[in-house]
């Protein structure tokens, strides 16, 4: 009985004892921060009991880390990422276009084209891309290119170099003005506009000395936009040999006005059997000056030309045979010249 006893006792202390473990164990988890209670919580809720046999998983769980108290957790930042070998790097420009070195940004009418740096396998320069905005940014692999814009006749073409460092703005002053072209006659009475066009040269030569033309077939009273500079102007009234020129200079921001003055005659040409008579149908014409060279051909029963101040053979050709004959006309004359069919 003594021996029952006192192994009783023993139980009954081994329980007091643990009894009073227990609550302390509870104050110190709440005392700790909710952090460090999460980090922990699969430790502190582990049953002391023995884990029934199993098969080991291939995988192995991750380790469980206890973290001490007063510990400040840093969460471990992602690494940089880098392209890879071999990939492409892109950067950004913008781009804009002014009419004079202290002028204003042009907003409307540009065309940019962008070409590779270097020219391809063919020996030609390999277009990128065509943007009509104003003001367009661009993203280009890092690297070389060959920027155009233009604004009407007026362009500009230089390279750019895009970096991926920094964004970059690239200014292309095309240092344009702006032509606008009238035409009259010699002794001031206004021309049929739509009877006038122009060809514009520029002051540049090729490898014979001729000029380089710039445009053809511009119209009286539009402003065409040009780079500044020297330009040889030649108007055409009619479809012959009616010509004016003119040397123009373009000035950079400015709009340059010129009228060229046209000496010219109208003539109507008809072939007929008596003076006075109707004119023949299905008649062929040519008109060549004092040189012998032809300035005009038509076919008609009566045609009409614009010509310059001068001596001229007209010959009619009708059912096989040809008629000829000398004239002279002058400047604002508008006259009616007959051939006899004889």
């Amino acid at each position: 009985m003594a021996r029952r006893r006192s192994l009783h006792v023993h139980r009954i202390a081994v329980a007091l004892a643990i009894g009073d473990a227990a609550p302390q164990a509870l104050a110190q988890q709440q005392e700790r921060a909710p952090w460090q209670t999460e980090t922990n919580s699969a430790a502190s809720q582990s049953p002391p009991v023995a884990a029934p046999l199993t098969v080991p998983s291939p995988v192995a769980a991750p380790p469980i880390v206890s973290v001490p108290p007063n510990t400040t957790v840093v969460p471990r930042s992602a690494p940089e990422t880098r392209p890879a070998p071999g990939a492409a790097i892109a950067g950004q420009v913008s781009l804009v276009a002014l009419l004079t070195q202290d002028g204003q940004n042009i907003e409307q009418g540009l065309v940019w084209r962008v070409f590779r740096g270097k020219p391809g396998p063919d020996g030609k320069m390999r277009l990128v891309s065509t943007h009509r905005e104003a003001n367009p940014t661009l993203r280009l692999e890092a690297g070389d290119y060959i920027v155009s814009v233009a604004f009407g006749r007026a362009h500009l073409t230089r390279k750019v170099t895009v970096s991926s460092e920094r964004p970059a703005q690239e200014r292309f002053v095309l240092n344009a003005g702006g032509l606008r072209l009238a035409s009259a006659l010699a002794n001031g009475e206004a021309v049929n506009e739509k009877a006038v066009s122009y060809e514009i040269y520029s002051d540049e030569r090729d490898q014979y000395g001729q000029r380089m033309r710039v445009m053809t077939g511009a119209k009286p009273g539009l402003v065409i936009r040009l780079n500044a500079g020297i330009y040889n102007i030649v108007g055409t009234y009619g479809d012959a040999n009616a010509v004016a020129r003119s040397d123009v200079t373009v000035e950079a921001g400015k709009l340059t006005e010129a009228t060229l003055s046209h000496a010219a005659a109208k003539v109507t040409f008809k072939l007929v059997a008596r003076a006075g008579g109707d004119a023949i149908a299905d008649t062929q014409w040519n008109v060549a000056n004092a040189q012998g060279e032809s300035v005009k051909e038509s076919v008609g029963a009566l045609p009409t030309h614009v010509l310059a101040p001068g001596a001229y053979t007209v010959s009619a050709k009708n059912a096989g045979e040809v008629f000829q004959r000398k004239c002279t006309v002058q400047a604002g004359d508008a006259v009616q010249v007959e051939v006899l069919r004889r």
